[in-house]
């Protein structure tokens, strides 16, 4: 069939007619469009499409529902012209202490983002490290992989080295285990029904001890990823977090010193997609930058310098600070 010409006139339909719409296309909901180009989630993508701040061929869209073709029409968020998410790119850092895991800050903190600065293309963070913490922090422009692992029901184990003070109880380590209730949110905004504070139990986690001492590090295992769930969790049972560190992402693993980062293998890419329920890593094959599995005797190249231990085993437990 041959594609229809390309007029001004936006290839915005409802579903029965999107082929005919845009044959040769693949035509596809705007808030997914604009969350695979990293412009925001598919939630925030919809606010910004019922703001008017969305235009298709030079008409501006904020009807919930409306679909376009990424390749073959024109697209613009505050009339910034996007461009389809055709080269992806995924990254692993080890983000230091005292950055803020978002693009850009208010607060004009330091972001990790800066470890990227000269990649031309729009990255940002997947999950949450809070400012104090550090460890393992997925970065890429992927946003449909983005949005899958970071969703409720992804259930993608994250594991974190946890250094508290004091030495809780066992008592206590099998509530954490079993789950508590903790609060929802900050503080100062954290209302609920007729002004009650707002909680949540936490999911079953996986809880044991790392190394021993009068400040224990654990070892803890989560399916979640709430704000600063982990300091609330401690919290919850009377002991103060002192050190967090991510040290496993999925099927990612911590490799890298502090401040560095390195690009994923191909196998890596498609174990995460794997763990985020979806069927393929990036459209047309093997994503953009990935790296096939290294020659035997050769390391992946981190941004600074290669990778300490090509066989990825998890860090020394002599080796928290």
């Amino acid at each position: 069939m041959k594609r229809a010409k390309e007029t001004d006139t936006p290839a915005i339909a409802p579903q029965d007619d999107a082929k005919t719409a845009c044959p040769a296309g693949k035509v596809e909901r705007l808030q997914k469009i604009l969350a695979s180009a990293g412009i925001a989630s598919r939630r925030k993508a919809e606010g910004v499409i019922l703001q008017g701040r969305v235009q298709v061929n030079g008409q501006i869209v904020s009807e919930l529902g409306s679909k376009a073709d990424p390749v073959h029409d024109h697209i613009r968020v505050d009339g910034k012209l996007i461009h389809p998410a055709g080269e992806y790119r995924y990254y692993m850092l080890n983000k230091p202490k005292q950055f803020v895991t978002t693009v850009s800050d208010p607060q004009g903190r330091p972001t990790v983002m800066q470890f990227f600065s000269r990649i031309k293309l729009r990255m940002f963070p997947v999950g949450r490290l809070d400012y104090h913490s550090e460890g393992l922090l997925l970065v890429t422009n992927d946003g449909e992989l983005a949005n899958a692992l970071t969703r409720a029901a992804s259930h993608v184990p994250k594991t974190y080295l946890v250094k508290v003070g004091g030495v809780p109880s066992e008592e206590a380590l099998n509530a954490l285990r079993r789950g508590v209730s903790i609060p929802l949110g900050d503080p100062e905004s954290n209302t609920g029904y007729r002004g009650r504070e707002a909680r949540v139990r936490t999911a079953p986690a996986t809880v044991r001890l790392f190394r021993a001492g009068e400040n224990p590090w654990y070892e803890i295992t989560i399916t979640e990823g709430r704000n600063r769930q982990l300091r609330k969790m401690f919290e919850e049972i009377g002991h103060h977090v002192e050190k967090i560190r991510r040290v496993e992402y999925g099927p990612l693993v911590l490799d890298l010193p502090p401040g560095e980062s390195r690009e994923l293998t191909a196998q890596e890419v498609q174990a995460l997609y794997r763990a985020a329920k979806l069927t393929s890593a990036a459209k047309g094959g093997q994503p953009a930058g990935s790296k096939s599995k290294p020659r035997s005797g050769r390391r992946p190249q981190t941004s600074k310098t290669s990778i300490p231990d090509p066989k990825r085993s998890k860090p020394d437990p002599s080796r928290p600070r």
